[in-house]
């Protein structure tokens, strides 16, 4: 029997991506193994000459496949089609050489009929590069031992092709059983298609499978696949995490195939368009659903492809990949890869929508109803006039009516809101489908002004009302300038989020701190709210104090111009959009102070609070910065953050009180000397007149009395030529520190620095400090790699690591070369090196910025070039944004001085840039 002879149902040969003759050339397949049988006469040499040839038929399919996709990089439909017109030809060939060749039965009985056919995804025709081949082997009866030597023939011959099978061998009566007792079984069953073997073998399943396992128990479906859904989406977490996973992920394939399961169950129809004309999809809605599908298909597609393997997770080297082989572009302010992930998150939006669209509707029609009793005690919340409650979901009474109004579109969320409803799926569509009503009148009115700040300030959910709004384009219709932001990705390891979904997280956590849930964790911020601010103006600055991203220009200064026109529009007076500009154009200041600058010297704080200039605004700023923080990502606030952040804070705000002339060394001196003496209360005096009198101004303003403590005994103990280390943990800061005392040598802060970073040390903060006496006190504020203080265990090797180097018996540029790598996954970010100088921002120091890429051997290169070229360093201070860092030294030359000298800068950056590179082709190799 010739293969085309036996292929019934196979998927057809039409719509593929390049003629079928290339992805599989039967005609040459059959004659080079009708050549080859009359020289194999043996069952395993017959086996090895089909695999061999089916691995050529496979392997030139699957070019001619790669190569057309390539040149049509958005055709999904024709790609899934051809990887299963592809698969179809291997699985109906393996099958004619185990059962035709190798074992022939010219006339079987009636148990021995067996019927091939392709279940799950495979059996829907939708297979991506590297799908698995999902197979079921049908016989009428209890397997015979002739249909077991086909089945096993038949596998391995695909297993030899490298094919990940799943297969299982039933019968019809098996299957019908299996299948009511496990979902997964039932579905897969619910797509089979026929491939090869026995037709009415097949046809008869389909007729059984409808009438005894499908029909009537539909509900029971439904409720299953809701369920699954919402595991999988409580297991990946939000759609708009920065590495999704395109099968599993909210918003991604799984999500389709679940309404197609729904739909084929409950509707019986074969194909999501047939959802049209019955009502349960309009036009425009299947439409958008089918753009999405085939977007989504095309990104898997090419994340197999690039990959060569099956693989599903978006990661960001994939990410720039997968934007190359789609033909993305840069544009102006923005990479390839953030306009391919906002299409990315764009269309799983309008899969996640309609989605949630199609199963609410289900959900209302065929879940279980509500115990009676549950039914009459529940207390149903009343809504106003024009709504009414379907099925626990607030719904619209008259679609006309409520159309007849043009406010009525924000009066939904706010009814929503007040009654802690969700919205009825079929006023969710309403919305979507009348946005354009949404016009300049209904912006402008102060009737609509008033409903959005009531869904803000008013209700104690603003989270969700700003989410259901953007889901479905409300926010973008009333705020215009929000939509370029929509589902905008980032590209960095920094922001977990997408620009939208960071603000709506900023603003979920300031409605957290207003409600007191976080006074614990945040003090500061929640003693200003409960103080009282302008809420209005805070709500308004936070919400669009990203509006400019994505642009060439700076997007605070973008923003802060946009601020302008937006917040007159939603009713704010001169004075307040005043307030809300200057938040917006300055919403990084407090953030940049705090972490990139020494914040105990009385220069910072004093340049800072001259920006700010009044105690209002400083209020406002402190709160939207920590909510601008905390809205990053899950993990990026941490009490390192929170210490600095409190105690610039409290330091501006003194100085706005009280007078900027408090902010100076000898205040801060003579205040740190007195607490030294009262904690050593115990000591000789003379003990104490030393210790107060060795050391230079800085270090008295910059550490704290338990540090002077430390040194002080330190200092008190030290021989000559030893190292004396003191390691303690600093809960306030989420660090440990650590101290060292020695005589002081050249370069000591760079082999501090670089046998820290042996031991996978994080530093956080550094201070350098040489006693009048000729003694270094160095402290290091350090974490281990996962951002968290050191454990006490883990301390006596610190310790000895630290010994080792000092001592010089390990060589950090040695040591560090294996461990100073990237890893794969971050190769493909871009951070340019900015290397700024500053002599205005310390009185006695030039500030030396260095905003680079990170790499575990940075800060000791930096070190290790600014020593060698005799610039003595008084203290670091180290930020890091995922990826990106930014290294702060504040130095001076050997004689002393500022780096005034344009020459001498120059000079410098182009070391430190050269040792930036050189480690940059390390880290490569």
């Amino acid at each position: 029997m010739s293969l085309t002879a036996q292929q019934v149902d196979a998927a057809p040969a039409a719509d593929l991506i390049c003629a079928a003759e290339l992805i599989f050339d039967n005609a040459g397949f059959e004659r080079d193994l009708g050549r080859a049988l009359q020289e194999t006469p043996s069952a395993s040499e017959i086996r090895a000459t089909a695999v061999r040839l089916l691995k050529d038929q496979q392997k030139a399919g699957r070019e001619e496949i790669a190569r057309a996709f390539a040149a049509a990089p958005f055709a999904a439909r024709p790609m899934t089609r051809s990887y299963t017109y592809l698969t179809d030809q291997l699985v109906t060939a393996a099958l004619h050489v185990a059962r035709d060749i190798l074992h022939p039965k010219p006339n079987p009985t009636s148990s021995e009929h067996l019927s091939v056919i392709a279940v799950g995804g495979y059996g829907r025709g939708e297979m991506a590069p590297f799908s698995d081949v999902d197979l079921l082997f049908l016989t009428p009866y209890k397997i015979t031992a002739w249909a077991e030597s086909v089945i096993e023939s038949m596998l391995y011959i695909l297993w030899d092709l490298k094919l990940k099978v799943g297969h299982a061998s039933r019968t019809i009566k098996e299957c019908l059983r299996l299948g009511a007792e496990d979902f997964t079984i039932r579905t897969a069953l619910l797509e089979q298609r026929h491939l090869a073997g026995d037709t009415d073998l097949a046809a008869t399943l389909a007729k059984r499978l409808r009438s005894d396992l499908f029909s009537g128990s539909e509900r029971a479906f439904v409720e299953a696949k809701l369920a699954e859904r919402e595991t999988r989406h409580r297991k990946q977490g939000q759609r708009y995490v920065v590495e999704p996973n395109v099968k599993e992920g909210k918003g991604g394939l799984r999500d389709l195939q679940s309404l197609y399961w729904i739909a084929k169950y409950v509707h019986n129809v074969g194909d999501a368009a047939d959802l049209v004309p019955i009502g349960v999809f309009t036009e425009d809605e299947f439409q958008g659903f089918a753009a999405a599908e085939d977007f989504l298909w095309a990104v898997r597609g090419h994340l197999h492809l690039v990959n060569r393997r099956a693989s599903e997770q978006l990661t960001f080297d994939m990410q720039v990949q997968v934007a190359d082989a789609m033909g993305y572009e840069d544009t102006k302010g923005r990479r390839a890869v953030e306009v391919f992930m906002q299409d990315y998150f764009l269309h799983a939006t309008e899969v996640g929508d309609l989605t949630r669209i199609f199963l609410t509707k289900l959900e209302a029609d065929h879940v279980k109803a509500e115990p009676i009793l549950e039914r009459i005690f529940r207390r149903r919340p009343k809504v106003k006039k024009g709504y009414q409650v379907v099925n626990n979901r607030i719904a619209i009474e008259d679609d006309a009516s409520f159309l007849s109004d043009k406010l009525n579109l924000l009066r939904l969320f706010e009814e929503a809101l007040r009654t802690g409803m969700l919205i009825h799926p079929d006023a969710m569509r309403l919305i979507k489908s009348n946005l354009h009503l949404i016009d300049d009148e209904v912006r402008n009115a102060p009737e609509s002004q008033r409903i959005f700040f009531d869904l803000l300030l008013k209700h104690g959910n603003p989270e969700r009302a700003l989410r259901r709004m953007n889901e479905l384009g409300a926010l973008s219709a009333f705020v215009p300038e929000f939509e370029p932001i929509v589902a905008m990705m980032q590209f960095n390891m920094y922001h977990s989020y997408t620009v939208d979904e960071h603000i709506i997280q900023c603003i979920k956590h300031l409605a957290q701190i207003e409600k007191g849930e976080l006074e614990e964790d945040l003090p500061v911020a929640s003693s200003i709210l409960k103080k009282g601010v302008d809420r209005k103006v805070l709500y308004t600055a936070l919400l669009i104090h990203d509006i400019g991203k994505g642009r060439p220009e700076d997007h605070s200064i973008l923003g802060a111009q946009m601020a302008r026109k937006i917040a007159p529009r939603l009713g704010l007076n001169k004075t307040d959009t005043d307030t809300v500009e200057w938040l917006v154009r300055y919403h990084l200041l407090m953030s940049d102070m705090a972490q990139k600058r020494d914040i105990a010297d009385p220069r910072t704080v004093r340049d800072f609070a001259k920006a700010v200039q009044t105690v209002k605004r400083l209020d406002l700023l402190c709160v939207l910065t920590v909510c601008d923080i905390r809205g990053v990502g899950p993990d990026t606030w941490n009490n390192w953050k929170a210490v600095l952040i409190r105690a610039l804070y409290r330091q501006t705000k003194r100085a706005l009180e009280t007078g900027l002339e408090d902010l100076n060394r000898e205040n801060r001196g003579a205040e740190a000397k007195r607490a030294l003496r009262a904690a050593l209360h115990d000591w000789p005096r003379k003990d104490l007149q030393r210790e107060t009198a060795r050391h230079y101004a800085p270090y008295w303003q910059a550490l704290h009395v338990t540090a002077h403590v430390t040194f002080a005994k330190m200092l008190r103990e030290v021989q000559d030529d030893e190292i004396l280390i003191d390691l303690h943990p600093d809960e306030e800061r989420d660090a440990t520190r650590a101290c060292f005392v020695m005589a002081d040598h050249p370069g000591i802060f760079a082999r501090l620095a670089g046998a820290l970073a042996l031991v996978g040390a994080n530093i956080v903060d550094a201070r350098s400090y040489t006693t009048k006496d000729g003694m270094v006190t160095d402290a290091y504020w350090i974490q281990d790699a996962d951002g968290n203080p050191y454990d006490a265990a883990r301390l006596p090797r610190l310790r000895q690591m630290i010994e080792k180097t000092l001592r010089g018996e390990v060589v950090a540029r040695e040591a560090l070369k294996d461990r100073d790598k990237v890893k794969k996954r971050e190769r493909a970010f871009k951070v340019p090196t900015h290397i700024t100088f500053d002599n205005e921002g310390s009185e006695i120091y030039t500030i030396i910025e260095v905003d680079t890429r990170d790499r575990p051997g940075l800060l000791y290169d930096l070190a290790r070039t600014l020593a060698a070229s005799n610039v003595y360093i008084a203290n670091a201070v180290i930020a890091t944004y995922g990826e990106q860092v930014v290294d702060t030294f504040y130095v001076k030359d050997m004689f002393g001085l500022k780096y005034y000298a344009e020459s001498k800068q120059r000079t410098l950056e182009k070391k430190l840039r050269q040792a930036i590179d050189e480690g940059v082709e390390r880290a490569k190799e």
